[in-house]
């Protein structure tokens, strides 16, 4: 077991820690003292339950356990699955001190968070990702919700964690796609405010791809420590927070269009970061520089063909426009972003027909 590094997002009451090591499970790392009371709901999915769940449960010495295991995939991230979480959750008779507490990739911690943020206006949550993209973005920042037919994510809120505890070891069974999708989100960090980290990757994706445990604890510390400032200066995204959203807007297009799960969140957030640092007034090397690196973690560069109004319909939906107007997070150089409705319009056009039938 490796030493374990924390990082605190500082939310004022609502601060919590994020946990970082191997060898967590099994008892590695207590949860109990962040449990308000002694029933505990763990949610987590067909795949992950049968590999992890039974090691979560010494990190929970003395509190009564009941589970839920949900279908494994964005396509079930819907309104319909969140409700058997609250059917559990009431079938249960479980009070405003239970815990929910959500074992698995994004998918599941989006929906058990939005489960506990619902049932009796707000229950404590934990979050277990086990999927590096899970790590390093959707279980930190409290934004929790589900897709709608229309557009992802259109249905949630802001609930923030107790504690996030990220065990590197749960990467040791991730296939190799799930891997390189987490690494698009790793990527984003880099490209939207920290050069010397982006430089660092790309020096060290090989490294990354072969999981190395020093690389992995380093790229996902790095990240997190990233993402938790941005958090505690725009907790509910009015502003700067936006900036994490760098190649969504494309992304989210990209999964509507495509259908829920075609496309891996990270292969389309790859794909959207290519086209935002294209829309963006940066230098051509600067824009080779990005697509290099997301070639060299094995994502796409090229989005898939979607005609132009299907592309600007499904954008419309993002949770970014105001009045009507899109708005973009674009770059002013590799490791500067900024959220901006200032773009050529022309220029979008273009750069989505490149992907027209």
């Amino acid at each position: 077991m490796s030493a374990i590094r924390t990082i605190n997002v500082s939310l004022g009451d609502r601060s919590y820690p994020i946990v970082i090591g191997n060898g967590l499970l099994n008892g590695g790392f207590d949860l109990t003292d962040f449990v308000p009371g002694s029933d505990c709901l763990i949610v987590s999915n067909d795949v992950v339950a049968p590999l992890y769940r039974d090691r979560l449960l010494p990190n929970l010495s003395g509190k009564a356990i009941s589970t839920l295991d949900l279908p494994d995939g964005e396509s079930h991230k819907s309104m319909a699955t969140m409700r058997t979480v609250l059917d559990q959750l009431v079938s249960k008779g479980a009070n405003r001190d239970t815990t929910v507490i959500a074992l698995g990739g994004g998918v599941v911690g989006d929906i058990a968070g939005f489960a506990a943020a619902c049932y009796m206006r707000g229950v404590a949550f934990i979050q277990v990702p086990t999927t590096l993209l899970a790590q390093v973005d959707a279980s930190v920042g409290g934004k929790t919700g589900v897709n709608h037919p229309h557009g992802k994510n259109l249905i949630g809120a802001f609930h923030q964690p107790r504690v996030v505890m990220i065990d590197i070891d749960t990467l040791s069974t991730l296939p190799d796609r799930e891997l390189r999708a987490g690494l698009a989100e790793i990527i984003k960090y880099g490209a939207i405010c920290d050069i010397d980290f982006f430089a660092w990757l790309e020096e060290n994706m090989a490294a990354l791809l072969e999981r190395d445990t020093e690389a992995l604890v380093y790229a996902i510390g790095r990240s997190c420590e990233l993402k938790a400032r941005i958090v505690a200066d725009d907790e509910r995204e009015l502003g700067r927070r936006a900036i994490l959203n760098f190649g969504h807007t494309f992304a989210h297009a990209i999964e509507n269009c495509q259908g829920y799960g075609e496309w891996l969140h990270g292969e389309a957030v790859a794909a959207g970061m290519v086209l935002a640092a294209s829309l963006s007034d940066i230098a051509e090397a600067e824009n080779e520089r990005l697509q290099a690196l997301v070639a060299a973690a094995g994502l796409p560069v090229k989005a898939p063909a979607i005609a132009v109004d299907e592309w600007l319909r499904a954008m419309g939906l993002d949770k970014k426009v105001q009045n009507k107007q899109l708005r973009f997070v674009l770059l002013g150089a590799l490791g500067e972003s900024m959220l901006t409705s200032s773009y050529d319009a022309g220029k979008l056009r273009r750069i989505l027909g490149g992907s027209a039938v």
